[in-house]
């Protein structure tokens, strides 16, 4: 008998000038919240923190939150939030803010504001802890995703493009990942409870729904994020822009926790070897990532030439130049294939067996094949 699991935060809201109705949201929890954020963050929308916890009469305790998600920085903001008598938890900014807010409420009462739209993070019960030194520490899972995400609009269209750019990569994925995991029938993320990572209890498949919700987050990325990212551009909201904002975060987290993760994530795990690529946004590396996973699979070419036009048009990696390696050796590819290949990664949800060499071919090839596209553009 096939165990099938799908997650989702309980409420996901979007809007212009959204953040105003924060209090709202708080209110239903009580009436403080502990707010992790960058200082930078707080300083981008104070205005509207300002008049939110003036109408809606509430308190947000300030943590100071120190930048990185470790368990000793976890630690520390689960002490003041019981000392402040906190109702609940806001995350208010990019990844690192949002995961030490997920760690700190522990499935309980937490409120998620993304500032950005660059990864597909903020609806998912999964963290990343690190070192206080920022080295990689471990995965954490919660009983359940965020209480309420909650996405401004306006301020997105205010943040450096680039970041929804980035955010496009890591949805480019979605899709062709969820797929090869449904032809696998490989468990996916929304099986695991809190702390458990495998087990009967944390075996699940993909759902048809997580599915659908990844392909049409392709669609919608191949329909509006070019019109979308040109909005950006110009600071201004349209319904491109939300659709956008929609595919990167919620259709995208959706499908990746249900839906499932394959080669593309795991090579971008692996590509982290490479120093050149240290400079660049998770979700850059992850549109060449899938270009590699697509050769790996020997997709048809249609598939391939439409995801390549995709990523030029809206300005995502195509090449390893593009992610600042000019030159790779194959031993070097090799390494990024050892670490994508490790038997904890996702690629082993690619729906045949899976070896280093194959690995490191397909990234070779999708390197020449994003160089080919940008040569030909440029005659």
């Amino acid at each position: 008998m096939m165990r099938k699991a799908f997650i989702s935060p309980t409420k996901y809201v979007q809007g212009e000038d959204e953040l105003l109705n924060l209090g709202y949201f708080v209110k239903t929890f009580g009436d403080s919240a502990l707010l992790i954020a960058h200082p930078d963050d707080v300083n981008r929308v104070k205005d509207k923190l300002k008049s939110t916890i003036d109408k809606f009469n509430i308190t947000l305790v300030e943590s100071n939150f120190q930048g990185e998600c470790s368990r000793e920085e976890v630690k520390r903001l689960q002490e003041l939030a019981k000392e402040k008598a906190c109702s609940c938890t806001i995350g208010l900014g990019g990844g690192k803010a949002i995961d030490t807010a997920k760690c700190v409420a522990e499935g309980e009462a937490l409120i998620i504001v993304p500032t950005i739209a660059a990864t597909d993070a903020p609806t998912s019960h999964s963290a990343v802890l690190y070192t206080p030194e920022g080295e990689f520490d471990d995965y954490a899972y919660f009983k359940q995703s965020p209480s309420v995400v909650m996405i401004d609009t306006t301020v997105i269209a205010n943040a450096p493009t680039r970041f929804l750019v980035a955010g496009m990569g890591d949805a480019l994925s979605t899709y062709f990942e969820a797929r090869a995991t449904a032809r696998s029938y490989s468990n996916v993320n929304a099986g695991l409870p809190c702390g458990v990572r495998e087990g009967v209890c944390g075996e699940a498949k993909g759902t048809n729904t997580a599915l659908a919700l990844a392909k049409f987050c392709y669609e919608t990325l191949l329909k509006d994020g070019l019109q979308a990212k040109v909005a950006c551009d110009s600071n201004m909201v349209t319904p491109a822009l939300e659709n956008i904002i929609e595919a990167n975060i919620l259709l995208s987290g959706l499908g990746f926790e249900s839906g499932g993760l394959a080669a593309a994530h795991a090579i971008h795990n692996g590509l982290t070897s490479l120093e050149g690529t240290h400079h660049y946004y998770h979700g850059e590396k992850v549109a060449f990532t899938t270009i590699a996973q697509l050769v790996l699979e020997n997709a048809d070419k249609e598939e391939l030439d439409e995801v390549l036009a995709f990523s030029s048009a809206v300005g995502l990696p195509i090449c390893l130049p593009d992610l600042g390696v000019d030159s790779v050796t194959y031993e070097e590819l090799l390494t990024v294939a050892k670490k994508a290949c490790i038997p904890e990664e996702s690629i082993h949800s690619m729906p045949f067996p899976i070896t280093e060499e194959a690995v490191a071919a397909a990234i070779m090839v999708a390197d020449q094949l994003g160089r080919k596209y940008k040569a030909s553009k440029e005659a």
